[in-house]
């Protein structure tokens, strides 16, 4: 609710702006910014699961809507506290000659695979064995094609699933879990840190997609 406003109408100005965009904003909250003036808008009841799981459960959070999801043409994955901050066409961001989109870390831009922060646990679905991976991308901004980034959603569900059943949780939670993803298959386009810039870094980008930081603007708790 904090980053909602600011998200849906930065959105709107800059993101896509050929297409017709749809939004679903998974919240507990009582009302949402906008909703009462663009059918757009579409809420979704979602309770609060504390640390980690708001974030590990979020493919299954997808899940959850995956019928209403089939009706479009391309799904996108943003985190709550993403804001446009700079025109983003269909032809630089929407992937066509792959199926799913992903963008690179900011803080793995510059560094070798050997320093990634995979999860390197053997008995955790998101292992990535040491030696191996190329790339290191972000968990809060994702999506492609809508068949095939709703077969990912599932995917990464059961992984998730397979994981708790075993009492694991990988290193970085949803993000570890789309990285094994990218390690093992090769229908992905990668964009780079430009649209995932953190806020407060300094990096050797223009911001595009600008991942605000939470407690600048309200005190968090983990």
């Amino acid at each position: 609710v904090v980053f909602w406003k600011d998200f849906f109408t930065s959105y709107e100005t800059n993101f896509l702006p050929k297409c017709q965009k749809e939004y679903f904003v998974f919240t507990d909250s009582q009302e949402l910014y906008g909703e009462d003036n663009c059918k757009r808008i579409h809420k979704v009841y979602q309770q609060q699961l504390g640390w980690p799981y708001d974030t590990l459960m979020r493919y299954h959070m997808f899940s959850g809507i995956a019928d209403k999801l089939q009706e479009f043409e391309y799904v996108f994955f943003m985190n709550a506290n993403c804001k446009c901050v700079s025109q983003i066409t269909e032809e630089e961001f929407l992937p066509v000659s792959k199926d799913i989109l992903v963008v690179q870390h900011p803080g793995a831009y510059n560094k070798k695979p050997s320093q990634f922060t995979y999860d390197r646990n053997p008995k955790s679905t998101a292992y990535i064995p040491k030696g191996k991976g190329q790339y290191y991308v972000c968990g809060g901004i994702n999506g492609g094609k809508t068949q095939a980034y709703l077969e990912l959603i599932e995917q990464l569900k059961r992984n998730i699933s397979i994981d708790l059943d075993n009492h694991i949780i990988a290193k970085w939670h949803d993000e570890s879990h789309i990285n094994h993803y990218i390690y093992e298959n090769d229908n992905w386009i990668m964009l780079s840190p430009e649209y995932c810039y953190a806020e407060g870094w300094k990096l050797p980008f223009e911001p595009k997609i600008l991942v605000r930081e939470k407690n600048n603007y309200f005190d968090t708790v983990e």
